[in-house]
């Protein structure tokens, strides 16, 4: 097995000419450290469920423009101590969500399979994006903090663009920051809907980055043409062996490119 740096150009995956990711559980355990900042706050991590459900309904409403990130922030915080009878005032709600927020900037963590699989992207002659929901001033923040600030050629951030994922006006606009046709683009999130689903909808190669393993509930399905990997070592064997190439007389190169012996 090859390392992320010995892969050679012919290697590299001939019709697509750059990769996109989601961030959060993606290639940032986002799930893991807000779940330990949530037990910092409280003492122990028994009422995540609620806080979750709470996160999911602000979420939404943050995505369809009709709160901030800071009114989300606040508003969830003083839900969920509501939700078990105490009710908090504002300096307390604001106290309480600040020390939440350190305790997650402390706890941001890549997941081992993200910096193998950046350096195989760049190893392979690929350009590499970000496109990712989120606040633009928060989400260049966490990118700063965990050292991928540098890693994209173009960060495409829903907070910024105004136009946020599953809708294609979005991947339209990381293909254009990458100068690609979203033929040559493939995008890989852990959401199965907005990301996966999402980029095929849009033209590009969608891939799902299924992390549970099949553990969704969901009833969502991928759409034709999905592709599906567990962890992002299997993302190389995707990009070179599943994955059209651009001309038809073109070799088919080995599936040598596994990313497993590069941790």
């Amino acid at each position: 097995m090859k390392s992320a740096l010995e892969v050679s150009a012919s290697e590299r995956p001939r019709g697509i000419r750059a990769v996109c990711l989601d961030i959060d559980d993606t290639l940032l355990d986002s799930r893991g450290s807000a779940r330990r900042a949530f037990a910092s706050l409280t003492g122990n991590d028994a009422a995540w469920p609620v806080w979750r459900r709470i996160t999911d309904e602000y979420n939404a409403r943050m995505m369809a423009g009709e709160i901030d990130f800071e009114t989300m922030c606040r508003s969830r915080t003083r839900d969920f101590f509501a939700a078990f009878g105490e009710r908090l005032s504002e300096d307390e709600v604001l106290a309480r969500e600040h020390r939440r927020m350190v305790a997650l900037r402390d706890s941001w963590e890549l997941f081992e399979d993200a910096t193998g699989c950046l350096e195989w992207l760049r190893a392979s002659g690929l350009r590499v994006a970000a496109i990712t929901n989120a606040p633009g001033g928060y989400q260049r923040h966490k990118l700063a903090v965990t050292g991928l600030a540098a890693t994209f050629d173009a960060t495409v951030i829903s907070g910024e663009c105004g136009v946020a994922k599953p809708s294609s006006g979005i991947f339209a606009a990381a293909c254009d920051a990458l100068g690609l046709s979203p033929a040559e683009v493939a995008h890989v999130g852990n959401n199965l809907e907005i990301d996966a689903n999402g980029a095929a909808c849009a033209g590009m190669h969608g891939i799902w980055l299924d992390r549970d393993s099949g553990g969704s509930t969901s009833a969502v399905v991928p759409a034709d043409g999905v592709s599906v990997i567990t962890s992002l070592y299997e993302l190389p064997e995707v990009l070179v062996c599943d994955l059209p190439f651009r001309g038809a007389d073109d070799e088919l190169p080995a599936c040598q490119a596994s990313m497993a012996g590069s941790a």
